[in-house]
């Protein structure tokens, strides 16, 4: 069957939530990524800023609040299929999160959700989502923790 036609890349929002000396991923439900883990996030909606789809996503996903700060990486996700096809092309945006209120309860499409330490991150090689690390790590850094 050939993969349904992908005409231009679907922009996305990562909450990349910072607590203390922690991020909070999540382990997806449905694909792309399926049983990886990575940020809370998903498609922006039309004539929806980026700060506020992360904060949608976020709350959708794990009922956790937060303020949005500055979007600080953009990340492309381009699958084909087994013919090479482009199957979908994702735009992620990191936008960096902090914590304000709620506890991580995975919703949504989140299977799973908890805080990680960046040593914690690191270990979970092939089981977290391409550039999980490297995002973690920059957001550390740019929050000042």
């Amino acid at each position: 069957m050939p993969a349904a036609s992908v005409d231009r890349p679907i922009p996305a929002a990562l909450a990349v939530l910072v607590r203390g000396r922690q991020v909070l991923l999540v382990r997806r439900a449905n694909p792309p990524d399926q049983g990886k883990w990575g940020f809370p996030g998903g498609r922006i909606e039309a004539g929806e800023p980026i700060a506020a789809a992360a904060r949608r996503e976020l709350r959708e996903e794990t009922g956790i609040v937060a303020e949005a700060g500055p979007a600080f990486a953009a990340l492309d996700v381009i699958e084909r299929d087994e013919a090479g096809r482009l199957a979908h092309h994702f735009v992620l945006i990191a936008v960096l999160c902090r914590w304000q209120a709620g506890e991580a309860e995975p919703a949504d499409d989140a299977l799973e959700a908890r805080w990680f330490a960046p040593a914690a991150i690191a270990a979970l090689g092939r089981a977290a989502s391409a550039d999980v690390a490297e995002v973690a790590t920059r957001a550390l850094d740019l929050a000042g923790v």
